[in-house]
């Protein structure tokens, strides 16, 4: 048994998580048609688990080993992996709380250029004044929590580590912004409003159902893309 002060650190990378904790009414704003969606998405993504191919354009992009990558979680539409889900434990046993990870160099740009223009300054002013906003900003905290659970149970990981930690400032901040957008990618449109408002920003410079990659996926990786999503 790990004592409290053997307990290892959460791994902490460039998106890495937020030590917010959860509270009830923020898990009370994931109702249980969610859950189950949530789940379900989670079924789906490891019924097609990250190739070696996959794992090796992720590296490419990240210009080291993807670590604890069990699935991609969102395509560019010629196939190059967009977000990855990183499972809650890694291989040594380091929690790592960031469970959709950016990884499109295309997209980290775009998304690096609004954070350099300052928008998360404003956004974070907006969280406190717009109770609306603030509300659904919960609620995608609450989701994500939800889907990393859905993922240890399924994996076998122990996230009690990194319990009530998600990623990108939520429930109360914007810290990242790349963390918020991957959460769009992965879980789709409706989850994170900040991260579906990203990617309407910076839709001219990057779109999945536009392909922009420096290096596209190749013939025979499309067609094996092809028959996972089948």
């Amino acid at each position: 048994m790990i004592k409290a002060q053997e307990r290892p650190q959460a791994a902490v990378e460039s998106q890495g998580g937020d030590k917010a904790r959860v509270e009830p009414k923020v898990s009370g704003l994931v109702g249980d048609r969610e859950l189950a969606a949530v789940g379900d998405r989670v079924q789906e993504l490891l019924a097609t688990p990250a190739t070696p191919e996959q794992v090796a354009a992720v590296n490419r992009q990240l210009g080291r080993y993807p670590r604890g990558m069990v699935a991609v979680g969102a395509r560019c539409v010629c196939g190059n992996p967009l977000a990855v889900v990183t499972r809650p434990q890694l291989e040594d046993g380091t929690p790592f709380p960031t469970t959709c990870y950016l990884t499109s160099p295309e997209a980290v740009k775009a998304v690096s250029r609004l954070e350099a223009d300052g928008i998360m300054a404003a956004w974070n002013t907006e969280l406190g004044s717009d109770a609306d906003l603030a509300s659904a900003y919960r609620r995608a905290h609450g989701l994500y929590l939800a889907f990393r659970s859905a993922l240890a149970r399924r994996l076998g990981d122990d996230e009690g580590h990194i319990a009530g930690i998600s990623a990108g400032g939520m429930p109360k901040r914007v810290k990242c912004l790349h963390a918020l957008t991957a959460q769009s990618l992965v879980m789709g449109p409706g989850v994170n409003p900040l991260g579906d408002r990203v990617l309407d920003l910076v839709r001219r410079v990057f779109d999945p159902q536009v392909c922009r990659c420096a290096q596209p996926w190749t013939g025979t990786s499309r067609q094996e893309n092809r028959q996972e999503r089948q």
